[in-house]
């Protein structure tokens, strides 16, 4: 008997609380009564709650499904990232082997009157005395000592060693080698030396009666037995006058950059 009147309770309270939340939805915020305030203060913390607990799981889920997908990406990016980098170090490589080509077929066309071979510097030994190159061809190339070296711009030096596949290369610039020039205006005859200045060479023997100005050309004269006649030195960048005539000297710039040259042809014959 109490269960049913329980029951009876239960049914009486919930249709008037139905009653009371829609008589309160239709009524004006201006009028709200004391129980809709009531029933607000009970109901709306349990709703603001369950609301906030429904973004937080929909917002978790989508915080890690968009982790997932950024991990995805990322790989791809990496991975298209490597594939570029790949190609632009093949790239370079393709562009520095077509420099080389290009720059052996300009010495060629430009020395052809010689027999030449190409090659190109593989180490570099220098010092205030000795500026030494090293190149990949040798002996088994037809590579033999005194043979002339040459570069687009001019001389180089001339070969002093030789193994199977490689020779070594004293430059115009070492402070003992020495190179029989000639002026290409007044066709004087000058000898020039390397200096410790490694970008400079230094011409002496200069004939009193020889007239030399800044700017003039030097170019092998062809004796001495090791350069052939006709290869460009460099310019005059200075003339030395000294208190005896018989002691000046000149200083000239080579035509070839020894810190940056990297191709190099061996006249042959």
């Amino acid at each position: 008997m109490n269960k049913k009147k329980s029951g009876i309770i239960g049914i009486i309270i919930t249709i008037i609380i139905i009653i009371l939340l829609v008589t309160l939805s239709n009524t004006e915020i201006n009028n709200l009564s004391f129980a809709e305030n009531a029933v607000n203060k009970i109901v709306m913390p349990i709703q603001n709650a369950l609301t906030y607990l429904k973004n937080k799981i929909s917002g978790n889920t989508t915080f890690f499904a968009s982790i997932d997908e950024l991990k995805k990406e990322n790989e791809e990016l990496k991975k298209t990232n490597s594939e570029l980098e790949t190609t632009s170090r093949e790239l370079e490589i393709i562009k520095a082997e077509n420099e080389t080509l290009k720059e052996y077929l300009n010495l060629t066309e430009k020395y052809n009157t010689y027999t030449t071979k190409p090659a190109y510097i593989i180490s570099k030994d220098t010092s205030n005395y000795n500026n030494i190159f090293v190149i990949n061809i040798g002996e088994k190339d037809g590579i033999q000592p005194n043979m002339t070296v040459i570069a687009d711009k001019g001389l180089v030096g001339h070969i002093i060693s030789v193994t199977d596949n490689t020779a070594k290369v004293q430059t115009i610039i070492s402070t003992s080698n020495t190179v029989s020039a000639t002026l290409s205006t007044s066709r004087d005859n000058v000898i020039c030396r390397g200096t410790l200045n490694n970008n400079e060479l230094k011409a002496t023997y200069i004939s009193t009666y020889a007239t030399i100005a800044e700017g003039e050309n030097v170019e092998t004269s062809g004796m001495g037995g090791i350069y052939p006649k006709g290869i460009h030195i460099g310019t005059i960048k200075q003339v030395v006058n000294t208190k005896n005539v018989i002691d000046r000297y000149a200083i000239i710039t080579p035509a070839v950059d020894f810190n940056r040259i990297e191709t190099v042809l061996v006249i042959t014959n």
